[in-house]
């Protein structure tokens, strides 16, 4: 028998989505997902990596909304591994709905761009070969062996133009100035459960939400205060409850005069999409190809 939702998720999915969809939430999380991956265009092409993979019996299917993203229908983590490219950094073993923060956020060469919970470096190096390895990015990691990880993933990765600061972002001097800022929030990860792996229930009840949410107010709030006036940030959990997300942004928003800017129409056709409560915003709903995730684009005031 499989595990059952943590008692807040089987109350709250309900009534933040109805029972319909909240029962499609839950299947989602029973579906066993592919192994899926992106490929390092600072290192390779996903064409050379596709020769790889076909020398190796390994089957991919190109993901239709990133020529970057590779999933692999029968494969095993543990066969990627044993691969030469992924010890030379040419892949990067990462879920879809974590790849799309940093393609909203659009890094371009010579751009000045804040990480701030950057471990272990999935997005950072995505920013930088997105950006060509043009980009002048600043990762955070408050945690010492976490920040050590993120380096290693980095220095792997040839993701060169990058500074890691074991700092906890809240803490960064406001005389700090970024043109783009990418702030993938620490959340309950209700949108990740695992339940056909077996998954124990996480501790999920409204105290530990209300923590949560709290964190990722200070965080945004930051985020908006180094941001520079008229420039765009990305602000993601791996979360699906509304509180984290568009409640999060309808606090902050408008102390900084900020708006949510439309997010392309091509990509959330591509995408199993949830009901928002705030227009513009993204949430994909976990399924057998995709975990749950919120992403919103944010411009500040002028």
């Amino acid at each position: 028998m499989l595990p059952t939702l943590p008692e807040y998720l089987q109350r709250q999915l309900p009534a933040q989505y109805g029972p319909d969809t909240a029962r499609l939430i839950e299947e989602g999380f029973t579906r066993r997902r592919p192994v899926t991956l992106r490929v390092n265009t600072l290192r390779t092409t996903p064409e050379a990596v596709l020769r790889t993979l076909e020398a190796a019996g390994i089957a991919a299917e190109r993901v239709p909304w990133y020529a970057d993203a590779l999933l692999l229908p029968e494969a095993r983590e543990d066969a990627l591994r044993a691969l030469p490219l992924y010890d030379s950094g040419e892949i990067y073993l990462q879920s879809l709905s974590a790849m799309v923060p940093a393609l909203l956020l659009s890094p371009q060469p010579g751009e000045t761009i804040l990480d701030m919970a950057a471990a272990p470096g999935g997005k950072t190096t995505q920013l930088s070969a997105l950006s060509g390895g043009g980009a002048l990015i600043t990762a955070c990691e408050k945690n010492r062996i976490r920040a050590e990880r993120l380096q290693f993933n980095l220095d792997r990765q040839g993701a060169r133009r990058v500074v890691v600061m074991q700092q906890d972002a809240r803490q960064l001097d406001d005389l700090f100035s970024f043109e783009k800022i990418l702030l993938d929030a620490p959340c309950t990860g209700s949108g990740t459960l695992l339940l056909i792996e077996g998954e124990p229930q996480r501790r999920m009840d409204e105290s530990w939400v209300k923590k949560t949410v709290a964190t990722q107010t200070a965080l945004l709030n930051k985020a908006l205060r180094l941001l520079q006036p008229g420039h765009e940030m990305v602000y993601s959990t791996c979360s699906i409850l509304e509180s984290e997300n568009e409640g999060v942004l309808r606090a902050v928003l408008p102390r900084f005069g900020a708006e949510v800017l439309p997010i392309d129409p091509a990509l959330t056709a591509a995408l199993p999409c949830l009901p928002v409560t705030l227009p513009g915003t993204l949430c994909i709903r976990p399924t057998e190809r995709y975990e749950g995730f919120f992403v919103a684009r944010i411009r500040k005031g002028r």
